[in-house]
């Protein structure tokens, strides 16, 4: 009996914060309920992009790793004219319940999810972002933690919790000798000012840096990690 080839997709996201005196009276008083300091205020108010209730999507970045084909949707007042390509990678831009209904379609079409911390952030992000913009899931991304539908790869790096310590994505490229798509200046802290200054196109390039990373990251656990019996 043949095996049927699996289709994979690594997706990523970035975010950013609500402005944080846009929110109303009662929520501020909560976020800020255990701020005992400026330096935790600031944290407070710059941890606002962490959560779907207090940040929005800017970026959904979608890389198919065998033919290294892939697109992002990214959040810009300026929609491209043009169709833009570099190195296999569409970049389209659309507002935020634009580019999560572009994700949605083309997720639906891919038997694995594969992410990096996705299940502790991605996934439920995407989830929650698109239910406050009442559009629906077209695919689980969010199964049992061991079904690798969606395989999370700091979820198998850390050996489901065994492992209590987690790294970053880029913590784990420069451990085994991965190109992380920091060395390059821009760090997910500064994505809700580049978006501030218009910088949206560099926002969407430094998710498929993520992207890579994360599919070279999935093919040196598929090789030196995980078992296999036939290995």
């Amino acid at each position: 009996m043949l095996n049927t080839p699996v289709s994979r997709i690594i997706i990523d996201i970035e975010t950013i914060g609500r402005d944080f005196d846009s929110l109303d009276e009662i929520s501020r008083e909560y976020l800020l309920k255990y701020a005992e300091s400026e330096d935790d205020i600031r944290a407070a108010k710059e941890g606002l992009g962490f959560s779907p209730l207090t940040g929005e999507i800017v970026a959904i970045g979608m890389l198919n790793p065998e033919t290294g084909n892939g697109a992002v949707y990214f959040q810009s007042p300026e929609v491209l004219h043009e169709p833009l390509k570099e190195d296999g990678i569409e970049f389209i831009a659309d507002t935020e319940p634009g580019i999560l209904r572009r994700f949605w379609e083309a997720v639906k079409h891919y038997d694995q999810v594969i992410t990096f911390n996705g299940r502790g952030f991605d996934a439920p992000f995407l989830i929650l972002r698109s239910a406050i913009h009442k559009i629906r899931p077209t695919k689980e991304l969010m199964p049992n933690r061991y079904h690798l539908s969606h395989t999370d790869l700091l979820d198998l790096l850390t050996f489901y919790g065994a492992v209590r310590r987690k790294f970053s994505l880029h913590m784990w490229c420069m451990a085994l000798g991965i190109k992380s798509p920091k060395e390059d200046g821009v760090t997910g802290y500064e994505v809700n000012n580049l978006f501030k200054q218009g910088q949206y196109l560099t926002i969407a390039r430094y998710c498929v840096g993520d992207l890579h990373a994360t599919k070279e990251l999935f093919e040196y656990w598929n090789s030196y990690v995980r078992f296999s019996a036939n290995s």
